[in-house]
């Protein structure tokens, strides 16, 4: 998608060429490479993409031509390799920290967050040309490969397990309360776009919680870049600019999203906001 070792500010036109894209044809991992490679001078995304391709080859190697079709086969390859071979795992000990959903930190430190991990399975299982797509699983993001009418649920950040109705269940109860049922949007898939947005707006919410509000208003800046429809952004956008003092794009932002014609609650919301703005402008 780019060349190696370009300086960082030129992966902002990957990312907006992302925007204009259908969303079947992102390509997840690399568009998370590029997403990380902002934040560093000069990145070279060559060692990264040469090591997906190595795990997806290595997973291919440990499936008998006979059984390739075979769903369980499938499954265990992927957490033999990307977990076992390759180490990675889910961060429990420091969770929060950002690096968790960078996805070159994830690959150096072979530790993430449930979403960056699954960018790696689903990207190793799309290149061998299996059906693989996120589930959008609350709090806790998994994916489904699909055979025919066949379906496992794996969980990246537990080692590629396969996860039971009864395991959901009980992953259900631990983020939503012991009350909490499944649902239908519990097993709902999640597109490419709507991934890296979840990847994403995990750095912008600890950002923010850690009131670094000039972290947050740049995180989304790029989830504006990939998803120039997601108007409720520029929301958010004014409003971590106006906490920063930039009050120029502050408005700006403001005004772009007045002009998507919002719902009553948000227009009231914006215009409130805006009128602040103008008020410290002048």
């Amino acid at each position: 998608m780019t060349d190696p070792a370009i300086p960082a500010a030129l992966y902002e036109e990957t990312l907006r060429a992302v925007g204009g894209m259908a969303d079947e044809d992102i390509d997840l991992a690399d568009t998370a490479l590029a997403i990380a490679a902002l934040d560093r001078e000069d990145a070279d995304l060559t060692p990264y993409r040469m090591m997906l391709g190595d795990i997806a080859a290595a997973v291919s190697r440990k499936i008998p031509v006979s059984e390739r079709h075979d769903l369980d086969r499938r499954a265990g390859a992927l957490g033999d390799v990307l977990a076992g071979e390759y180490a990675f795992a889910g961060d429990a000990d420091t969770y929060d920290d950002p690096r968790n959903a960078d996805l070159i930190a994830v690959m150096d430190r072979r530790k993430g967050l449930p979403v960056a991990l699954a960018l790696l399975y689903l990207d190793v299982a799309r290149r061998l040309g299996w059906n693989a797509i996120g589930i959008n699983f609350p709090g806790h993001f998994l994916i489904r490969l699909e055979q025919g009418a066949g379906r496992v649920i794996l969980d990246p950040f537990h080692g590629g397990m396969q996860r039971s109705a009864a395991d959901l269940r009980g992953l259900l109860k631990q983020m939503a309360g012991i009350d909490a049922e499944m649902q239908p949007e519990h097993y709902a898939p999640i597109g490419n776009r709507a991934t890296l947005i979840r990847l994403l707006n995990n750095i912008k919410v600890r950002a923010i919680a850690d009131g670094d509000a000039v972290r947050g208003g740049e995180i989304i800046d790029r989830m504006l870049l990939i998803a120039p429809d997601e108007t409720g952004l520029l929301l958010e956008a004014g409003a971590c600019r106006a906490r920063t003092g930039e009050l120029r794009r502050a408005a700006s932002a403001l005004e772009a999203f007045l002009a998507t014609g919002p719902g009553d609650a948000q227009r009231a919301e914006a215009d409130a906001l805006l009128r602040q703005v103008r008020q410290r402008l002048n």
